[in-house]
């Protein structure tokens, strides 16, 4: 399936989109009042919809108002109003992109400074070292909760498509809720929703089908999914190719493939196996394994900077190239390699022996490019990851605040 970088895709639903270059969800964390999307990200979608990407998908929208992976989140529930949204889709499209909302839950990933909810498959926190317990103690979901759940991914799905968007992305990699009840080591439950694979992936299945049966046959959805969690006894590559094979009956258009999570986050480019170690393209030996017996068109995410490694990834037949760093140093990248260039700008390396402040500061760094973008400004790679860090925490306290007080007023259980 794999093709040039600048042909056209199209998917199952009917969507072409119109090259195989696609700018991953980054978790801008850049929520304006009321946890919408503002200004800001208006700002933001638009530059990269005009650099060339065939198609944007968004950073984390939240299906649960009591539930974000961070303060400044955005959240997309029945309470919503449609118009922020609305005019966050007419943005990101006004280049020709396509743009797809990536939905989620985090599970027990959240803060553990922040209200509302702290929910897993089982009682099973963070385990961080010395840094667990800056995360909440999860409480093992009941049935009710995750029917609830499943009905709040499609009531986001359907929002979503009213908005104006072309697509989501349900988010079930990188340690997040659907995530954890596909790994052995977090899922330890013992009724429909644990024990064989099988059982693991029942509430994923059941989020896609909820989803797919509440949008448009044209609407697109995707799944993004870790192709390994890098953690001995987890969730592996023969357990993503078995979940592909069970997504592909139920409508989906496209598998985005990652790998790692908030224990080992091999996302932010220190994979915990010694196959990943390349300095590019991540994952691309355990995409590569997945292309050949994968029944739905893959997409590779993780460390992709240079237009010959985008091209060495739709020759190991990968459908689509995501990139997220990459673009949020080079807005314009994709337009720069249909004119035979490259990014002059690389980003300032973390070399901390602190591996989870290392990733934090890392993903720091993007989003102060981000801010700069969303503002007008130029990225500044050169940034001190410190500096970037202090300033985001600084930035946090104050989104905490509003938070707080905006969950105080949202009726409960909305």
């Amino acid at each position: 399936m794999a093709s040039e970088l600048f042909a056209p895709l199209p998917l199952r639903s009917g969507t072409v989109l119109g090259n195989r270059i696609a700018k991953a969800a980054m978790e801008e964390n850049m929520a304006g009042e009321s946890q919408l999307p503002d200004r800001q990200l208006r700002s933001l979608y638009r530059r990269w919809g005009a650099g060339g990407t065939g198609l944007l998908i968004t950073g984390n929208v939240m299906v649960h108002a009591e539930a974000l992976t961070g303060p400044a989140g955005v959240v997309l529930d029945r309470n919503a109003p449609l118009e922020p949204f609305a005019a966050w889709a007419e943005a990101g499209k006004e280049g020709g992109a396509a743009i797809w909302m990536q939905i989620n839950h985090p599970g027990r990933q959240v803060q553990a400074d922040m209200p509302g909810v702290v929910w897993g498959p089982s009682a099973v926190g963070v385990e961080l070292g010395k840094h667990s317990s800056r995360f909440g103690k999860p409480v093992a979901m009941t049935l009710e909760q995750i029917n609830a759940t499943v009905s709040r991914f499609a009531l986001t799905s359907a929002r979503a498509e009213q908005a104006g968007f072309d697509g989501v992305e349900i988010h079930a990699a990188h340690g997040y809720l659907l995530s954890q009840f596909l790994s052995p080591l977090v899922n330890r439950r013992t009724d429909a929703y644990g024990g064989s694979l099988q059982g693991r992936a029942r509430m994923l299945l059941e989020v896609v089908a909820a989803v797919r049966s509440v949008v448009s046959p044209s609407f697109a959805v995707a799944v993004k999914l870790n192709s390994a969690d890098f953690q001995r006894g987890g969730f592996d590559v023969d357990d993503a190719r078995a979940v592909i094979g069970m997504l592909e009956p139920l409508g989906v258009d496209l598998v985005e493939l990652s790998g790692g999570s908030y224990e080992s986050p091999a996302m932010t480019g220190r994979p915990a196996d010694a196959r990943t170690a390349a300095r590019e393209a991540y994952f691309l030996d355990l995409a590569t394994e997945l292309v050949a017996t994968s029944p739905l068109p893959l997409m590779l995410t993780g460390g992709i900077t240079r237009r010959e490694t985008a091209e060495k990834v739709l020759a190991g037949g990968v459908d689509v190239v995501g990139m997220g760093t990459a673009l949020a140093l080079t807005p314009d990248l994709p337009d720069r390699w249909r004119a035979a260039r490259e990014a002059d700008k690389q980003m300032r390396p973390v070399t901390w022996s602190d591996k989870a402040m290392a990733s934090a500061a890392s993903m720091a760094q993007v989003r102060h490019q981000l801010r700069r973008i969303a503002a007008g400004s130029d990225p500044k790679p050169g940034t001190h990851p410190a500096y970037a860090l202090i300033n985001e925490r600084r930035q946090a306290r104050k989104a905490l605040r509003r938070y707080r007080t905006w969950l105080a007023s949202t009726p409960p259980g909305a």
